[in-house]
């Protein structure tokens, strides 16, 4: 397999499977880095975490700015593992995540509702709803993201993509011909024609 393509590209199609181990690869990165961030952090005497959470919608908080203001210096390290590596995260999960839609033959600006609009609801959702109250549009933005976060995990992890080739590529799942390619240059001989009467059939010498 080619995990460059499989990892960090847009295009094409993979099946469910791939897509759950892409999940398995991105947390063990995670967990390699906080590891490594919190001994370095240990050795220099700051106060380290003593647990780690690993989500995609941890990918908010960092561009939440009352997120690092209301942080105890040992969160501070936890955040500061999520800048480092919710890029990487963030690339890895957006590019399966795509080629996952296009295995259902859909495009990948589904993502905007899957994951950006419930992400963005998820973590600003309490300090709007703390501003508009008791406010009727409150419930529907609710209802949507949760909605569209079930959804986004039905038709990425859940649902068998399209049988045959679709817009998007080949099937991941259609069996692969292993057999050599035909060569027609070394199996077909052209002979060049020569002239003169046809062979005539007879009877060899000795055996009349």
């Amino acid at each position: 397999m080619k995990y460059v393509w499989y990892l960090f590209s847009f295009e094409g199609r993979i099946n469910r499977a791939k897509c759950w181990l892409a999940m398995l690869i991105v947390i063990s990165w995670m967990v390699f880095l906080a590891v490594a961030v919190s001994s370095v952090a240990h050795l220099f005497g700051a106060v380290t975490p003593k647990s780690f959470h690993i989500g995609t919608d941890q990918i908010f908080s960092v561009i939440d700015p009352e997120a690092w203001r209301s942080l105890s210096s040992a969160n501070r390290i936890s955040l500061l593992i999520q800048v480092i590596g919710m890029p990487l995260f963030l690339w890895v999960y957006l590019a399966t995540s795509v080629k996952r839609l296009h295995d259902r033959n859909k495009s990948g600006w589904w993502m905007l509702l899957f994951f950006v609009m419930p992400g963005l609801y998820s973590q600003f959702g309490t300090r709007l709803e703390d501003l508009l109250g008791d406010s009727y549009f409150v419930i529907p933005l609710s209802l949507n993201a949760f909605v569209f976060t079930v959804w986004g995990f039905v038709e990425l992890y859940c649902l068998k993509g399209t049988t045959g080739t679709n817009a998007y590529g080949a099937d991941p799942l259609a069996p692969v011909d292993t057999r050599p390619a035909w060569d027609q240059q070394s199996e077909i001989e052209m002979v060049p024609h020569k002239a003169g009467p046809p062979p005539v059939w007879r009877v060899k010498p000795g055996y009349e």
